[in-house]
């Protein structure tokens, strides 16, 4: 077997819609009754998932030609142990690359579009017919690729949760947050639904959506169009930055602190003032939490480690 061979690949895939419509309703049958009386096209779950089953089909030819492979599902992920020198290939949409990169300490991670004509694929810059070409480059460490930085929620008690574009922290329903949130010498309680903290490749989503609604709020109550232009991070950027959604002031709490920057010498601390139901959670996935109750205190800061995206 050549050298370059002998670095294991992970292939990581998810469901498609109509595999987990046939989770749910265990028949085809069903499952085309469910979604028509929506009234919804299920010819197009249909056509979805023949895609991705040919990409993946594809994909997994050239894995056998290459070597060593192994092919798991992204619900498996939180316990999976990458070896070091591992090569992972994630076939899915962007989100599963972010999803995917949070468990990972530098190993390269290339990104396969299943459908180009569904996905814009920002970060899924290969198709699977690309794949042979691609790994055998990255096995001989002749690929460029973009360094991600990363944000990392520490808890008092040592637990620790990654970030790839956005570290949720705040209440685990629509309700209201109560807690002491510290940048630099600035302190204050606060009460609001939640703060964002994105990194650089998060920063042309969640952070996004939450600046453009705050400048749009101001534009309308001053009824003066706004010239401000958001500008989003790059992937390596240094610095992380912090949103406060929907701060209330009251006696018992402020809202001046509630937009600005962790860098390495300037973590954000926070300390959770609710009983039940506080959770910090990382790139929109709510089912991977920490618990953030009263005594909880978090210090948000850049993480040690990096991604590697293949490029």
């Amino acid at each position: 077997m050549d050298a370059q061979a002998d670095r294991k690949v992970i292939l990581v895939t998810r469901r498609t819609r109509l595999e987990e419509l046939l989770v749910r309703f265990h028949t085809l049958a069903q499952a085309k009754f469910y979604i028509e009386h929506l009234g919804a096209d299920f010819a197009d779950y249909v056509k979805e998932h023949e895609s991705y089953v040919a990409a993946k089909r594809i994909t997994v030819e050239t894995l056998e030609a290459y070597g060593r492979y192994q092919v798991i599902d992204r619900s498996f992920l939180p316990n999976f142990l990458f070896a070091p020198d591992d090569i992972i290939v994630s076939l899915g949409q962007d989100g599963l690359v972010a999803n995917i990169i949070k468990y990972l300490d530098g190993q390269p991670l290339i990104g396969l579009n299943p459908d180009p004509y569904r996905y814009d694929g920002v970060l899924l810059p290969f198709e699977p017919r690309d794949l042979k070409a691609i790994l055998g480059e990255t096995a001989s460490n002749q690929r460029q690729h973009k360094t991600v930085t990363m944000a990392r929620a520490t808890l008092s008690d040592k637990q620790v949760l990654y970030a790839v574009n956005d570290l949720f922290i705040g209440p685990k329903s629509h309700t209201s947050a109560r807690y002491e949130i510290q940048s630099g010498k600035h302190k204050e309680v606060q009460s609001s639904s939640g703060v964002i903290v994105a990194t650089g490749l998060g920063s042309t989503g969640w952070m996004k959506s939450v600046v453009t609604g705050s400048v749009g709020i101001v534009s309308g109550l001053l009824h003066k169009p706004s010239s401000f232009a958001y500008q989003a991070a790059s992937w390596d950027s240094s610095t992380l930055q912090f949103a406060v959604r929907e701060p209330f002031p009251s006696r018992a709490s402020e809202a001046k602190l509630v937009f600005g920057e962790v860098s390495a010498g300037k973590p954000l601390t926070m300390s959770s003032l609710m009983p039940e139901n506080g959770v910090i959670f990382s790139d929109g996935i709510e089912a991977d939490f920490l618990d953030f109750n009263s005594g909880a205190k978090a210090v948000i800061t850049i993480a040690e480690k990096q991604g590697r995206l293949v490029v």
